[in-house]
Order: structure tokens, then C-alpha cells, then sequence
């Protein structure tokens, strides 16, 4: 139990440490407009601490257009 509690806690603060991150780099600015711009605040959410060894991920993603 007490370690579940650990990793628990690691995790929130992971991705609290990634979200002071992206609203360093000003992605909570504005709105995300297309997919890439969600995708790119999640991903930066996600890499946590690393945000701060240099780590800028980015994304992309294509959604269908209808025919």
C-alpha cells in the first residue's frame, strides 16, 4: 500500500512539474486551435521534468478531411 502511495505521488508531481513547464513556454496563451497544438501541450505535460533538461516536444497529427 505504501508503495502505491509513492508512486502515486511521483506521478502527480510529474505532471504538475510539466504543466508549470508549458506555461512557461506560453502554451496556455490561447486556445488550441488545431490538433497539433493539443497534442504538443499534452506531450510537454507528459515529459514532466525533463522540459527542463532541454526537451521541447512537439507534435503534429493529421486528421482526415472528408471526401
Amino acid at each position: 500500500m505504501r508503495i502505491g502511495s509513492i508512486i502515486g505521488l511521483f506521478v502527480v508531481v510529474w505532471l504538475v512539474i510539466g504543466a508549470i513547464a508549458a506555461g512557461q513556454r506560453g502554451y496556455y496563451n490561447a486556445p488550441p486551435a488545431q490538433c497539433s497544438q493539443f497534442a504538443t501541450i499534452a506531450l510537454n505535460i507528459l515529459a514532466g521534468p525533463l522540459n527542463y533538461t532541454g526537451m521541447d516536444p512537439q507534435a503534429g497529427c493529421q486528421i482526415p478531411q472528408p471526401s
